[in-house]
This record gives C-alpha cells, sequence and structure tokens, in this order.
C-alpha cells in the first residue's frame, strides 16, 4: 500500500501540477501490476527471439540442437495483413441535418488528405501489430513542429514509454476519463535545451552530473555569485527528491529522461445550451450569448467538466506546465487495447496463449531432430584405442572410424555394439503435429487465414473456416476500429482549429473523372436581405459534426472484390448499359492513369455506331423532306396571299372606275335633263321599267330638280368676217387679249374658289 503525505485536495484544484503531486504519480506507477516485462518477451516470441541463452546452453550441454519453429510470427502477420486489406476512410457527416452537408464534405476531403499526409494509416498498422500480440499501442496525434513538414502528423509510440491511469480499467477504453497520461523519452541534453532554452544552464548541469548536479562546483559557484541564474528553486528540488537517478539519468550514454504529462482539472463552469442541442461554455463578454439568454432561446446551467493540462518534466524539475494547445478535450495520445484482464486491467493480446504451444512446438522439434541423430554404443572399459572424449567426438560422425584394442577385445566378455535410432515413431509425429495445430485452436488463427493449406478438403468448408475466423476476431477489431475513428477525430479537430472563422476554398476533385470536381467556399461572409445582418455561410465551427468509418473500405483487395463483382454484372447487361457502367469499372482498376481512359472511354461513347449513324441520317431526310415541304407549302400560301393582294387592288380600282363611269354617266344625264327638260319623265319611266323604285318608307329620293325651259334662240344679224388670223406657232405663243381673271372649274386652288358668299 502507497503511503504519502501528499493529498491533492490542498493543491489548487486548477493550478499547475507540483513536485508532490508529480511524485504521487511516480508512486502510482510503481505500483501498477507489472506487465511489461511479459509483454516485451511475448513480441520477441513474435518476432522469432523464441530461444532464451539459459535455454540455448542446457540444449548445447547434452548435445540437443537449436531447433525453432515460427509459428506465432505468422500467425500475427496474418492478423495485420487483414487489417491492412479491410482498412476504410474516414467519413465526416453533419450531425446538424442536411444544412451542414457542404461543410461535411469539405471536412472530409481535407481529413482524407490528411490522413495520407500525416502517415495516419500507417501510424495505426504500427499499432495494431502490438495491440494483436501484447494487447496495447499507441498512436500519437499532434501538431508538427517542423514549419517544412506536413503540419500534422500520427506516429506510433512505444508501449514501454507510456503510462496511463489505470484505474478506469475495461470502462474507460481511450482513457477519456483518466486523470493522467505520462510518456517519457531518453533524449540528449542539446536536444532539451533546443526545446527549453529558458532552462538550458539547469539542463546542461542535470547533463553532466546527473542528480548530484546541485553538489557540482560550477553549480555552486553559479549560487554564489550575483547573476540570477534560475537554479535557486531547482538546486532545492533535487537535493530533497528521493526518485531514484536511474529512473532520469543516464551516466554512460549522458542521456536525460523528459517525462511529457498530460494531466486533468476539473471545475464547476456555465454552460450554454442551444435549441439545436449545441453546448458551449457561456462567455458573459458575448453579445450573442447574453442576448440568447435574455430572450430565453437557450439556457444557462452549471456543469463540472475536465480541463485538460500539459506539464514537462526532468527528474524532479518542472520545465513547462500549461494548458492543452489543442481544442479538444481528450490527451493526443490514443491508446489501441485488444483484451484486459477484469480485476487488474493488464492489457494482453493473443500472445500470451500462443507461447506454451510454441516452447513446445521448438522443443519437440529439437527433441526429434536429436533422437534422430543420436547415437547409442555399449562398449566395455578399455575396448577402444582413443580416450572417451575422442571416442564420443568420432562416434557422432556418420563417417565414423573407431580403432578398437585388440588385446582387450580378446578378452572373454569384451563388448563394442553400436545403435542408431533413425526412425520417427506414430507418436511423436502425432505429439509434434498436435503442438502445431494447439496453435490455431489457442489464436482462432486458422491456417486457411493465414493462406496455407490446412484441415479444409473442400473449398466450402475452408471459406467457412476464415468466416468463422472473421467472426472470433470481431472483439478486436471492433476495439480496433474505435480507436482508429478517435484518430481521426483528433485529425479533425485539428484542422478546424487551424481554419477557425477564416475564409477557406476548398476544391473537392472528382473521383478517378467519375464525377467532376466541386468547389465549397467555407465561412463565406454574407449579408442576410431580409434582416440586414451579416453572417457566415457554411459557418465551420458553428456546424456540428462527427467523424465515422465509411462502409466502403480503401484497400487494393476490397476494389479488386467489387470490380470482379461490377464485372460479372455487367456482363449480362445490354450494351449500351455496358458501355454506360465501363467508367466506374476503370475507376476500380489500380491504373496511373485513370481520368484520361475515363475520358477516352466516354468520348469513344460519344461517338455513333454505323447503324445509328445510318438511322441518324434516314432520320435527317425524313426532316428534309418534312422541311421541304413546309417551305413550299409557305410559298404557295405567299403565293396565294400576293393573289389575294392583286385581287383586292384589282377589286378597289374596279370600284373606283365603276364610281367614276356612272358619276360621268349622270353628270351626262344630267347634262342632256339639263338641256331637255322634257326627257326627264321618260328616264323616269325608264328607270322604272328597269325595277326602279323609289326609297320607302325610308332612304333618300333623288328629285333630281328640273332647270327652266331653254330659251329660244332669237335671229340675230349675220356675224362679222373672222378677224386677223391668230398666231397658233407652238413656238410664237398667242398675243393675249385680255388679262388673266383667275382660274376656273377644277383648275382652282381650292373648292370654294369662285363660290359666292364665301371666303378665299
Amino acid at each position: 500500500m502507497m503511503t504519502n503525505d501528499y493529498n491533492a485536495a490542498d493543491n489548487e484544484s486548477t493550478g499547475p501540477m507540483e513536485l508532490e503531486e508529480y511524485t504521487c504519480i511516480l508512486r502510482e506507477i510503481e505500483e501498477q501490476p507489472r506487465f511489461r516485462a511479459n509483454a516485451d518477451k511475448e513480441m520477441d516470441y513474435v518476432d522469432g527471439n523464441q530461444l532464451d541463452s539459459d535455454l540455448l546452453r542446457r540444449q548445447q550441454a547434452i548435445g540437443i540442437p537449436p531447433a525453432i519453429e515460427d509459428l506465432m510470427g505468422p500467425a500475427i502477420r496474418a492478423l495485420t495483413g487483414y487489417e491492412e486489406a479491410t482498412r476504410t476512410d474516414w467519413q465526416v457527416t453533419p450531425d446538424s441535418g442536411p444544412s451542414g452537408q457542404d461543410v461535411a464534405d469539405a471536412l472530409g476531403y481535407q481529413l482524407n488528405q490528411a490522413e495520407k499526409q500525416s502517415k495516419a494509416d500507417a501510424a495505426c498498422g504500427a499499432a495494431f501489430r502490438p495491440m494483436a500480440a501484447v494487447g496495447v499501442g499507441f498512436v500519437e496525434v499532434s501538431k508538427e513542429s517542423d514549419p517544412f513538414l506536413y503540419p500534422y502528423r500520427c506516429t506510433a509510440v512505444h508501449r514501454n514509454e507510456c503510462h496511463w491511469d489505470m484505474a478506469g480499467g475495461e470502462a474507460d477504453p481511450l482513457l477519456d476519463k483518466a486523470r493522467w497520461f505520462k510518456r517519457s523519452r531518453w533524449l540528449r541534453p542539446e536536444r532539451i535545451m533546443a526545446a527549453f532554452p529558458k532552462h538550458k544552464d539547469l539542463i546542461r548541469a542535470c547533463g553532466r552530473s546527473g542528480s548530484q548536479w546541485w553538489g557540482d562546483q560550477n553549480s555552486l559557484a553559479a549560487l554564489d555569485g550575483g547573476a540570477s541564474t534560475g537554479l535557486t528553486n531547482a538546486w532545492a528540488e533535487a537535493r530533497s527528491w528521493s526518485i531514484e537517478e536511474s529512473r532520469w539519468y543516464d551516466p554512460t550514454r549522458k542521456e536525460l529522461c523528459l517525462s511529457e504529462l498530460w494531466y486533468r482539472r476539473w471545475e464547476q463552469v456555465a454552460v450554454l445550451t442551444s435549441p439545436d442541442g449545441r453546448v458551449v461554455e457561456f462567455d458573459e463578454n458575448n453579445q450573442a450569448h447574453l442576448y440568447a439568454v435574455t430572450t430565453g432561446v437557450s439556457k444557462v446551467t452549471i456543469a463540472t467538466v475536465a480541463r485538460v493540462r500539459m506539464s514537462y518534466w526532468l527528474g524532479p524539475h518542472r520545465l513547462h506546465d500549461g494548458p492543452s494547445p489543442y481544442t479538444h478535450r481528450y490527451f493526443p495520445y490514443v491508446p489501441f487495447i485488444a483484451f484486459r484482464e477484469d480485476r487488474t486491467g493488464v492489457p494482453y493480446g493473443y500472445a500470451r496463449s500462443m507461447i506454451y504451444q510454441q516452447d513446445s512446438v521448438n522443443s519437440g522439434t529439437g527433441k526429434l531432430r536429436w533422437g534422430m541423430s543420436v547415437v547409442r554404443t555399449e562398449r566395455t572399459k578399455g575396448a577402444v584405442a582413443m580416450t572417451d572424449a575422442q571416442f564420443r567426438q568420432q562416434i557422432a560422425r556418420p563417417d565414423a572410424d573407431i580403432i578398437l584394442d585388440a588385446e582387450h577385445m580378446q578378452h572373454p566378455g569384451a563388448t563394442f555394439k553400436v545403435h542408431r535410432d533413425f526412425q520417427l515413431t506414430d507418436q511423436q509425429f502425432q505429439l509434434l503435429q498436435d503442438a502445431r495445430l494447439a496453435i490455431e485452436r489457442v489464436s482462432v488463427i486458422t491456417s486457411g487465414f493465414q493462406g496455407r493449406s490446412g484441415t479444409a478438403t473442400s473449398g466450402v468448408q475452408e471459406a467457412t473456416q476464415v468466416e468463422q475466423t472473421n467472426q472470433s476476431l470481431g472483439t478486436l477489431m471492433g476495439n480496433y476500429r474505435q480507436s482508429r475513428t478517435r484518430v481521426g477525430e483528433l485529425l479533425a479537430s485539428l484542422i478546424v482549429a487551424d481554419w477557425g472563422s477564416k475564409q477557406q476554398t476548398i476544391t473537392i476533385e472528382g473521383q478517378d473523372g467519375v464525377t467532376a470536381d466541386r468547389v465549397i467556399v467555407l465561412n463565406k461572409p454574407e449579408v442576410d436581405p431580409d434582416t440586414g445582418m451579416a453572417y457566415l455561410s457554411n459557418d465551420l465551427m458553428r456546424t456540428m459534426l462527427k467523424v465515422g468509418l465509411s462502409d466502403v473500405p480503401s484497400s487494393t483487395t476490397y476494389r479488386a472484390g467489387q470490380l470482379r463483382t461490377l464485372g460479372e454484372t455487367t456482363k449480362s447487361l445490354p450494351p449500351e448499359y455496358q458501355a454506360a457502367v465501363l467508367p466506374f469499372m476503370v475507376a476500380l482498376m489500380d491504373v496511373p492513369f485513370k481520368r484520361d481512359v475515363v475520358r477516352a472511354i466516354r468520348a469513344v461513347s460519344a461517338q455513333e455506331t454505323p447503324e445509328a449513324i445510318e438511322k441518324r441520317i434516314k432520320e435527317e431526310i425524313q426532316k428534309a423532306l418534312v422541311a421541304a415541304g413546309h417551305d413550299l407549302k409557305v410559298r404557295e400560301l405567299d403565293m396565294k396571299e400576293r393573289k389575294t393582294d392583286a385581287e383586292i387592288q384589282q377589286i378597289m380600282a374596279q370600284a373606283v372606275q365603276i364610281g367614276v363611269q356612272a358619276a360621268f354617266s349622270a353628270m351626262q344625264g344630267g347634262a342632256q335633263v339639263a338641256q331637255m327638260p322634257q326627257i326627264a319623265p321618260i328616264a323616269d319611266a325608264i328607270m322604272q321599267s328597269a325595277g326602279y323604285k323609289k326609297p320607302s318608307p325610308g332612304g333618300d329620293d333623288p328629285n333630281y330638280p328640273i332647270g327652266p325651259a331653254p330659251i329660244p334662240v332669237q335671229p340675230g344679224p349675220e356675224p362679222l368676217p373672222p378677224g386677223v388670223q391668230q398666231n397658233t406657232s407652238p413656238t410664237f405663243p398667242p398675243v393675249p387679249q385680255a388679262p388673266e381673271q383667275g382660274m376656273q372649274g377644277i383648275e382652282t386652288p381650292t373648292t370654294t374658289d369662285n363660290i359666292e358668299g364665301v371666303a378665299a
């Protein structure tokens, strides 16, 4: 039972970690179950190092040759190959409904790019191997400190560098509730000084003298001087610390152990819950938070939350302590744990149950080989003319040359016999086979799963055994997917933190030419046309997102299987459907020029077959004929229209002509009636005989007036003889006889000329 006078309640719950609390954590690590030594031994077995020095020495003493038939290594390699073959991609889905789909697609595309550039797949694969073998592996998800590299990194961390709060057990597989997590690394002092330049004097002193640096004369001289070196407090800490120097100082290589400690502080804070379920910490200086609380849209509650902090320790010296540099609430180290012991919470893997059977196979093979090559001799003392050591060395050779003592062999009872057992009994062979099969029984990793011929006698039976192996790996793969999802969540949180509220333009490239490129603008400033308020469209910080694993693996084996399935399905389709599916089949192929192939296929698909061309020509001819007939009809209608217009003009001209003729006839008739009034009754009678009737009861009666009777001409004197002959030559106009009197008749400019009583 650990005894320590330090009480965590005495320390400020939100303050930095003090030396007493750090010492308490180190004491807690010492009392944790010791499983790392066994895990190292199990990993040695997986790596093929299965014979230790003591065993080899004992075997050499009795003449047993060393024999190793590695069965654990191929079994674990089969599991790692299965993990790589079934590896899936991360998919980002919005929790806030379809409105956040664009944001999720943009973040998902960037996350997939970060997955490749940060080596996340390789890190998870490296952590899966010790996870399956010894039960635990770790992956670090952090920002890269080197500005010339990709800004995010995912690296596998060895289990011996990591210690964590094991109080949670199986209820806390991802250390969400763990109090602390510690990672230790042995580094050169100059490397540590580059990271912590403020403490370079302390680091240099520790690298030179270790835990006894406070007794070094150079350090004492620095303390006696007038300059501030920053070593005074460190001198008291180093002198009073009780942890062994070997924990953090290597005097041989002059290396120091730098400890990176992540821990949680619990405190009560006010949180704001929005109607859509989003929970944020209440900020009294935020006008939006105050407005939401005032209007009752959101409510404020008090909750106890954990704050993640980090500190660096060099032995008893604290080099740094502060809040976590990340926005998420998790440790940046993700554990990959296969199985846990029920009482202690110690992780373990498949190698634990395979070690004994592996030893049985190795020892059985060595003993059988030794038994097949062993030689038993029976001889009386002095039967051979050589020493015992020379005799044993010679008799072990297949071409042994043994010289017998002739004088001794003549004595009665002298004996020399050699027995060689080259036969392997069925019992020995069966025992060896049982030990080999026991590896499969205890690890549920069958020979068919490893790609070797096993006990299956048919393809269906072998497929059944492989499927049973997949089912038995359900717990292991489920825990692995859970840890891998956490790696994706941490990587996505780093991307979101870097983007923040800045406008980002993400171009999502089309997949292998099948889909077109897509451009999404995040955090785009816009103005609401109804309210006039400014807002951000595709607001990344306000969109609730979650990271999941898509159902479509990205491995080459899976794509090849999908290609075969799609090819078999396409065979029975009509040719036009096959042409439509062909670009998607090319997208599943592993060729470096998929886009060009898809473009070429679509270009060829756009070209018509000879039958289609002939059909199209016929259709065009038919359309041309129809168009030609339409043109003829239009021309015919145009001609008819022009003919109709001409006929109308002709009718109008005829009407004018008839009117003129009628008027002329009327004027002629009027002139005759005026000259001879007596003919008016005759004209009326002629009209009545022609069918003329007076317009009765309506209408206008012409009632042509009858002029007075003409006055008879009285005979007068004889006319005078004609005067002088007038000049009628067109070149000599006649001499006017009187001045002009104005125009007459239709020659007048207006209709009122020459009318009495009307002004001109």
